[in-house]
């Protein structure tokens, strides 16, 4: 006589591999796109600066009024694939909550799969786990890659290049720094927020779009004053200075001096960090209450 031996459930390592077959394109996807925005950036701070900024040292060392030769392309060549890059980049939070939304969760909720898995193989909660975890590791660790490598093609031109971006410009801004991982992370949360109320694919996507696009614009408009502000007093002879990021100004009464508020470079990381940290909160936020989502769901589905 023999005893049947129970099937144990899937642990979180089978859950990650069946995780990553099932969405193979994707992960395919974003490595190319890892890869491709890695190979522009590494361009950007090899070749391409190097011939921009020989590029701009002729020009400035033409004579006023005297014709003479510099290298445009390689100037103009360099912003735009500086632009490319810097776009591809902008880009991952959206990806990312465009394909939380859409193809992790609410295809699966839409089609029944997940709660196949629920019943046969993985607890609710096991379930979502492995499906915020295993990508929420992927988008770390390659945004922040791609981040350092636009941080150094940034460098590698500042000082160097005329037309080169301001450190405060807001895509410079993020592609800089780790507030674009943290919002790779927060738009990952909320498109998987999206699939979990929606449940359906399309409209799980394009709510994801919505909730990030909200997301970053909230954190524009308060990331200036997130960190404490300088306020200066200048003279019309001498001048602000420059390289900083300027917020207000004003007229004295006599109408001899103006006043400044504005961020130095030296605000720079005190103002990425507290970005960052704002924001790894709001994905923190979004991640309960997926979490809080689903229990109602299970809850519903068991019911019924």
């Amino acid at each position: 006589m023999t005893t049947a031996t129970p099937t144990a459930p899937a642990g979180r390592p089978r859950l990650t591999r069946v995780l990553l077959r099932l969405h193979r394109p994707a992960l395919y996807a974003w490595t190319l796109l890892v890869l491709a925005t890695a190979t522009v950036l590494l361009l950007l701070h090899g070749p391409l600066v190097d011939g921009a900024a020989e590029g701009w040292r002729q020009f400035r060392d033409c004579e006023y009024g005297t014709h003479c030769g510099y290298d445009q392309s390689a100037i103009l060549r360099y912003k735009d694939w500086y632009d490319y890059g810097t776009l591809a980049l902008v880009a991952v939070p959206f990806l990312a909550a465009a394909w939380a939304g859409g193809a992790l969760l609410g295809k699966e909720l839409e089609s029944g799969t997940a709660q196949l898995a629920w019943a046969q193989s993985s607890t609710p909660v096991r379930w979502l786990t492995v499906r915020l975890a295993a990508p929420a590791a992927l988008v770390t660790v390659g945004t922040g890659l791609l981040v350092w490598l636009h941080h150094l093609a940034w460098a590698a031109g500042r000082g160097r290049i005329d037309s080169a971006k301001t450190w405060y410009d807001i895509w410079t801004f993020h592609t800089n720094g780790p507030t674009l991982v943290a919002l790779a992370l927060t738009g990952l949360a909320a498109g998987a927020l999206a699939g979990l109320l929606l449940r359906r694919t399309l409209p799980a996507l394009g709510l994801g779009l919505l909730l990030t696009a909200a997301i970053w614009g909230t954190v524009q408009l308060l990331l200036p004053r997130l960190w404490p502000a300088a306020t200066r007093w200048w003279s019309y002879a001498t001048g602000a200075p420059s390289g900083t990021w300027e917020l207000a100004e004003g007229r004295s009464t006599d109408r001899t001096r103006y006043y400044v508020t504005y961020h130095t470079y030296a605000d720079y990381w005190p103002l990425q960090l507290t970005t960052t940290a704002l924001l790894l909160a709001i994905a923190a936020l979004l991640t309960l209450a997926c979490f809080l989502t689903l229990r109602r769901l299970t809850g519903k589905a068991a019911a019924r």
